[in-house]
């Protein structure tokens, strides 16, 4: 449906358009209630005199009488941010190779600072793939394996008694002509860097590294291991690691260049971002677009836990209760 920003510049200006995008991208012309999953019985209010009662967008199932929108269910819910805004933001987030910051949203749509933090990483986990999607090297393929380091320097620090935290370990597991996988890892140690080659890729692919020593003894679990020595050459035919590094320019450009900064705690998101552009490369910008939309359903991001009062449970707890558990941004 989406292919350019043309095609998507109607959407930006008028709210109702917005609405009806995420409805059609969602529920593909079967309007679902998200509390029971009926799509039989659903109608959708309309005031009787326009401009007061019920709002835009509200729908009502005939089966458990409760009311919802296309948000509820999704990454979107409780939000106050209009939709043509989320809209904005999951194109330039799809768009940009080297990410979008925080502060340029909070700039472009005239929403606070805190607020556009917590859209991206919102988008962020809506880009995130599910668990168990599938072992990378299927037919034989060749999957290249590399570790980098991301991080400052500590004598670049000019804060006195500031104490940095040693540099984030990022891994990456990159088939050739397909999907791109990284995950922070503890330590470069062989022990975590094979076992997470084991659970992400297939005993039947060919395994393609440096000349790193914690990889040493892959060749056993898979068709074959091959390692490059940088110090000589970085090419030996079929043998080298350039699509890794090229995965590894791009987020290194966007880390340093756009966020400058992402803390431990938080690097799961942002490589989740990066890997959801790499594996979509060659679909159009609209296309990225829509399947960050469709991914935000069957999930939810809430800034902190809801805290009971008087022993009640709050009306979020309560819809989390009835739903799949949320997650909890800190977590």
């Amino acid at each position: 449906m989406l292919k350019n920003f043309n095609d998507i510049a109607p959407y930006l200006a008028d709210e109702d358009k917005a609405r009806e995008l995420f409805e059609t991208l969602r529920w593909q012309g079967h309007t679902t209630c998200p509390h029971c999953l009926n799509a039989e019985k659903v109608y959708k209010l309309t005031p009787r005199v326009e401009g007061k009662g019920v709002r835009k967008g509200v729908y009502k199932c005939a089966r458990c009488r409760k009311q919802f929108t296309v948000t509820v269910g999704t990454v979107f819910e409780g939000s106050h941010i209009q939709l043509k805004h989320w809209l904005y933001a999951i194109y330039h987030m799809c768009t940009s190779k080297k990410g979008v910051s925080a502060n340029q949203l909070h700039r472009a749509l005239g929403i606070t600072y805190k607020s556009a933090w917590f859209m991206c990483h919102r988008v962020r986990y809506a880009m995130m793939q599910p668990p168990l999607a599938g072992r990378l090297g299927g037919d034989s393929g060749i999957v290249e394996v590399d570790e980098t380091y991301i991080g400052g320097k500590p004598r670049n620090n000019p804060h006195r008694g500031y104490k940095p935290k040693a540099k984030a370990i990022v891994v990456a597991l990159v088939e050739r002509d397909g999907q791109a996988r990284t995950f922070p890892v503890p330590s470069a140690k062989r022990g975590p860097l094979q076992s997470l080659v084991r659970r992400n890729v297939q005993d039947t692919a060919h395994i393609v590294t440096d000349q790193h020593k914690s990889y040493i003894g892959l060749a056993q679990a898979f068709a074959s291991h091959h390692a490059i020595d940088h110090s000589k050459a970085y090419v030996r035919g079929l043998i080298h690691t350039n699509f890794a590094e090229s995965y590894f320019s791009l987020l290194k450009r966007g880390i340093f260049g756009t966020f400058h900064s992402v803390s431990h705690k938080h690097m799961p998101r942002y490589l989740t971002e990066f890997e959801f552009r790499w594996n979509r490369r060659k679909a159009s910008d609209g296309e990225r677009a829509e399947a960050a939309i469709i991914g935000a359903r069957g999930k939810r991001l809430m800034y902190r836990a809801p805290v009971r009062k008087r022993g009640r449970p709050s009306r979020q707890e309560a819809s989390r209760r009835a739903r799949k558990p949320s997650v909890n941004l800190w977590d």
